[in-house]
């Protein structure tokens, strides 16, 4: 057996080697030559690797479809592992191609078309924001000019709220619409328009594997995804077991799964608006893993890594985790975005507070930063645990000022 994998990201996040421990095939790798050279890493040569190559242009070009294919045939795979965003689609039409097993288009497309998504979930009767596909400039006027102001355009195969923006007056939409290419590359509408939900925004995450959902737990956000610029910390905490909106946030994320379906394995992450008189809205819904820190916080609380189970469970390894369980403590991630200048001090790590299970730091001393550009564009990470969420937020509360004392850019 030999197992293709399409990746692109930092191959440390996601060590397939050690994912794959018992697996008795080959692995054979292709990733982006982008992302190899942002992250510094090298290519894995030793077994279980049988082969390993990147190509340029991986998120937008034509050859990442076209090498895959090449490796399929050449190495002749028998399975494809895909985790990341820009791989769904992808990985899901070379298994059709190829007769390969696992998630096909008809499913992966729901989750990576806000369109489809939006149809799949009103079809369901799940809650959605009122939303239009915009086909022409025309149908943005005519949408604000039926459902009002405050509006939200984003991209139909967007991700991590790049392309985003909140038009909140009449100028803000001239403005947008002065800007806006309203095709993609294929010729088809590329953008949607929906109302601004008020309330805050949840997600539920976890994963399938062997067609049962065998993890599943919510947090909350704490600060507004699309608005990436922010000085101070970003908070995501997940909630307490006896929090009534864990239960019901749960059962929501399992309704949404049953409206976009899904293969036997795959990992899920739901974003849920919940409003003020406490309805719950689906936002977006992606079939993979969390991005930023929410896989590290499902693993402090769980112990496993929700990315992994799937991956496992998809090439019939056990998986090693009989779940869904209530977690015995809760952990939240704390992020502060890049900004410009030198980056002149980070604080001690000697003196820093107690409860953080995992801190990762995007730049060192003496770097040039940029603003971020995207809403996973971090300069510090960290997951900090606690008993419970109240002494889970006291706690990211001191390593806020712990980390912000101690920083310095100029």
């Amino acid at each position: 057996m030999t197992t293709l994998i399409l990746h692109r990201g930092p191959l440390h996040a996601n060590p397939y080697h050690a994912w794959l421990d018992g697996h008795d095939g080959k692995l054979v790798l292709l990733g982006s030559s982008e992302q190899l050279a942002v992250h510094g890493e090298e290519l894995p040569r030793e077994a279980p690797y049988l082969h390993a190559e990147t190509v340029p242009d991986y998120d937008t070009g034509p050859l990442v479809a076209e090498r895959a294919a090449a490796l399929i045939e050449e190495y002749g795979v028998t399975d494809l592992v895909a985790c990341t965003e820009y791989d769904i689609e992808r990985a899901a039409e070379l298994r059709e191609r190829f007769g390969l097993p696992g998630q096909r288009p008809d499913s992966a497309v729901p989750y990576r078309d806000k369109w489809e998504m939006k149809q799949a979930a009103t079809r369901a009767g799940v809650p959605v924001a009122r939303h239009a596909l915009l086909r022409t400039g025309q149908d943005l006027t005519d949408f604000v000019a039926r459902e009002g102001l405050p509006a939200v355009v984003k991209p139909r195969r967007g991700w991590g709220s790049v392309g985003v923006a909140f038009l909140r007056t009449p100028a803000d939409v001239a403005d947008w619409l002065a800007e806006a290419a309203l095709t993609d590359a294929s010729g088809e509408p590329g953008w949607l328009v929906e109302c601004f939900v008020d309330g805050v925004m949840c997600h539920v995450d976890g994963a399938v594997a062997g067609g049962r959902t065998v993890s599943v737990w919510p947090s909350q956000y704490t600060y507004a995804l699309a608005d990436f610029r922010d000085r101070g910390g970003r908070v995501d905490i997940a909630l307490d077991a006896a929090d009534p909106l864990t239960h019901r946030l749960n059962a929501f994320g399992e309704q949404v799964l049953k409206a976009l379906g899904g293969p036997a394995d795959f990992a899920f992450h739901i974003e849920v608006f919940v409003t003020p008189d406490g309805e719950l809205v689906l936002c977006e819904a992606a079939c993979r893993a969390g991005g930023a820190g929410v896989r590290d916080v499902q693993q402090a609380m769980f112990g496993v890594d929700v990315a992994a189970l799937p991956v496992r469970s998809q090439l019939g390894l056990p998986v090693g985790f009989d779940g869904p369980v209530t977690p015995p403590k809760v952990a939240g991630q704390l992020l502060f975005m890049m900004r410009p200048g030198t980056l002149r001090a980070l604080p001690e790590p000697a003196t820093a507070p107690a409860g953080i299970y995992k801190r990762k730091y995007y730049a060192e001393v003496g770097d040039k930063l940029n603003e971020s550009t995207f809403s996973g564009d971090f300069l510090a990470a960290f997951v900090v645990e606690g008993t419970d969420r109240a002494d889970c937020e006291r706690r990211i509360g001191e390593v806020k000022r712990w980390f912000l004392e101690g920083l310095e850019v100029g």
